[in-house]
């Protein structure tokens, strides 16, 4: 589901870990993963203080995640970037049906008995959100600086619920040279595009995990926000240049595919609850 909704510009990653609740645990292991690199390179003592942080990894979490994460990026890259390019209303209006029902995860998370800071923190997330999926298009030649540094930007995106890695990269203008090489296995660019993606995962999921450890409630409130302001990149009514449109005579069949989209996360959130509940966690 992850490495699905990673190819479309618009719908976060993050956003499917957090309602799937598997959040913490990516962010954690991630972190874990950097530092044993970390401790492999620097020292002192490299070859305990490596196993001890791999030792510390959900691998029961992040094997199958990132299994899963592949195949559905060589197998459904290319059908999506068809379906986004030739139904592009539809494929909005049902995503942002799936992101409105996704919004309550991070919002009970944070708990009850917010005061006006965590108000204000979660409108400026979302005023946040809406100004960067605002921004126009621009188009870039991917020269191997410039997927780098795409990479980097965009993985970060895909780590935060509400920010799409891939909206970032439309927004960049490489989104579909992208989606071409995985869907050619250009392994050039997918190496160049890898290299990146670490150099960024590296910088966001430390300050996310001391976030996460530090401040939990106020992380999720932000995140909340973000999911919220995020959802302008969605509306179904708008054209290439972002501008914004009321509601066309297609309204009718786009409503009904944003209530399925958000129908199928609230079964996905009762059937999860109850086997939680089940499990007694």
């Amino acid at each position: 589901m992850i490495g699905t909704v990673e190819t479309v510009p618009g719908v976060s990653g993050g956003t499917v870990a957090l309602v799937v609740g598997i959040y913490d645990d990516l962010i954690g292991s991630a972190s874990e993963v950097i530092s044993a690199f970390r401790a492999l390179l620097l020292g002192p003592d490299r070859s305990a203080e490596f196993k001890a942080h791999m030792g510390n990894v959900a691998w029961r979490v992040v094997i199958p995640v990132v299994i899963g994460m592949v195949a559905a990026l060589l197998l459904i890259a290319g059908p999506m970037e068809h379906l986004v390019a030739t139904y592009p209303e539809l494929m909005r209006a049902i995503f942002f049906g799936m992101v409105v029902g996704s919004v309550w995860v991070p919002f009970s998370l944070a708990g009850k008995g917010w005061n006006w800071a965590d108000v204000l923190l979660g409108i400026g997330a979302a005023l946040v959100a809406f100004f960067l999926v605002s921004m126009p298009t621009t188009t870039l030649e991917p020269q191997p600086w410039i997927i780098i540094l795409s990479a980097a930007v965009a993985v970060s995106a895909l780590l935060l619920p509400g920010l799409s890695g891939s909206f970032i990269l439309l927004t960049i203008g490489i989104y579909q040279p992208t989606l071409r090489a995985v869907d050619n296995l250009d392994f050039g660019y997918l190496g160049l595009f890898l290299l990146g993606a670490v150099l960024g995962m590296i910088v966001i999921v430390k300050a996310l995990q001391k976030l996460l450890e530090h401040h939990h409630r106020g992380t999720m409130i932000a995140l909340a926000g973000l999911m919220i302001g995020a959802l302008r990149s969605l509306w179904p009514w708008q054209d290439d240049d972002r501008n914004l449109h009321a509601p066309g005579d297609d309204w009718g069949i786009l409503l009904m595919a944003g209530l399925a989209g958000l129908i199928g996360v609230v079964i996905l959130l009762v059937v999860d609850n109850r086997i939680a509940a089940r499990n007694g966690q």
